[in-house]
C-alpha cells in the first residue's frame, strides 16, 4: 500500500518508524515547519523531519494544506492511505477525501474520551488508572470520526506524562499496524462515536500549572505527574521565587496544619493539603536555578518547616 504519513512530534516517531519497516511504501512525510527553540532560537527541525530524511523518505513542510500547491503534491504522490499522528494541522476535506482507505489517525485516548490537545495530561490530572490508544478515520471536527480500533494503557499511581508518553506512542504505533492490516482487508467496521460520552481534553494552560494547596493531596500529585517533565506545575516560596516542581509522593500522614505549610523538611519537603493530607515533594527546580532533590533545596536554605508555599 502507498502510504503518506502526517505527523510532527516524538509521540508520532514509533508509528513512522513500524511503517518504514514494514511491507508498505512510505510515498513522503508531512510535517510543521522547522521552529526556533533554545535560548539562541535556532531553527530547529522537528524529530519526524530528521527520521524521515535519514531513511530516504521525501520531507514535505506546507505552511497550509489548502490550495493548489499541496493539491498538486497529493496527486503526484497518489497515496493510498493517509496515517496522521500528532500532526498539529487541521486536514481540509480535499485531503480527508483523498485516499482509497482514508486518513487513519492515531490519538492518545479511549475515544470518545479526551477528544482534543492534550489527552494524555488531562487523564493522568484527572487520576484515571487506565487510558489507551484510539485509531480512527478522520472527519471534520476535532476527533470525532469513526473510530476503528481502541488498546489500553495502565496509567501507575506516580507514572508521569513522560513514562505515559512514551508508553502510549509505542502502543500506537503496534495498533496502526494492526489497523493497516485489517483495514486493507475489508476486516474493520467503522464505529461512530457516542457524542453524549465525549469529553475535551482542553490545551494546558499557564493557569493550569499553579498549585493549590488547599486541594487534595491526590489530586495535586496526580496534578503535578500530569505535567511533568513539562510544563511542570509551579508554587511560590513565602520570599516570592518560583519553585517548579517535578516530583511527588503520596503518603499516610495527616495534618491539620493551614493548607500549603509546610510540616518537615526531613527526607523532602512535606506540605499540608486542603483534604488533611500530606504530599511530599521530592525533585525540584528552583527560580533561576537547574533540576534537584528537594533535599539539595532545603540544605540551601531554600525552605524552612512553618513556611507557607503557594501564590499569596
Amino acid at each position: 500500500m502507498r502510504i503518506l504519513f502526517m505527523g510532527t512530534p516524538d509521540f508520532a516517531l514509533p508509528t513512522l518508524r513500524a511503517l518504514c519497516e514494514s511491507r508498505h511504501e512510505i510515498v513522503g512525510a508531512v510535517t510543521k515547519v522547522d521552529m526556533p527553540k533554545g535560548r539562541g532560537h535556532h531553527m530547529m527541525p522537528p524529530p519526524i523531519k530528521v527520521y524521515a530524511a535519514e531513511k530516504g523518505i521525501p520531507v514535505y513542510q506546507p505552511t497550509t494544506l489548502k490550495g493548489e500547491d499541496f493539491a498538486a503534491v497529493l496527486s503526484e504522490l497518489d497515496p493510498e492511505m493517509i496515517v496522521v499522528v500528532a500532526f498539529g494541522k487541521i486536514l481540509p476535506r480535499n485531503v480527508l477525501d483523498y485516499p482509497k482507505y482514508g486518513c487513519v489517525n492515531v490519538h492518545g485516548s479511549l475515544l470518545p474520551e479526551y477528544r482534543g490537545a492534550a489527552p494524555m495530561q488531562r487523564a493522568i490530572i484527572d487520576g484515571k488508572k487506565v487510558t489507551g490508544i484510539t485509531t480512527m478515520l478522520m472527519a471534520d471536527g476535532i476527533d470525532t470520526g469513526d473510530m476503528l480500533l481502541k488498546a489500553e494503557v495502565e496509567i501507575g499511581e506516580n507514572d508521569n506524562f513522560e513514562v505515559v508518553h512514551d508508553k502510549l506512542a509505542e502502543c500506537g504505533a503496534k495498533l496502526l499496524m494492526e489497523t493497516v492490516e485489517k483495514l486493507e482487508r475489508g476486516e474493520i467496521t467503522p464505529e461512530k462515536q457516542d457524542d453524549s460520552r465525549a469529553t475535551h481534553a482542553a490545551k494546558i494552560e499557564k493557569e493550569d500549572c499553579r498549585l493549590d494547596f488547599s486541594r487534595s493531596a491526590r489530586e495535586l500529585h496526580n496534578l503535578i505527574r500530569g505535567l511533568s517533565p513539562v510544563p511542570l506545575a509551579v508554587t511560590k516560596t513565602p520570599s516570592g521565587k518560583l519553585l517548579k516542581i517535578v516530583t511527588t509522593e503520596l503518603t499516610n500522614k495527616t495534618s491539620s496544619a493551614p493548607a500549603g505549610q509546610v510540616l518537615s523538611t526531613d527526607g523532602g519537603i512535606f506540605v499540608a493539603c486542603g483534604d488533611g493530607g500530606v504530599l511530599k515533594i521530592t525533585r525540584v527546580i528552583p527560580e533561576g536555578r537547574s533540576k534537584m532533590d528537594a533535599d539539595a533545596f532545603v540544605r540551601g536554605r531554600g525552605i524552612e518547616a512553618g513556611e507557607i508555599l503557594g501564590w499569596q
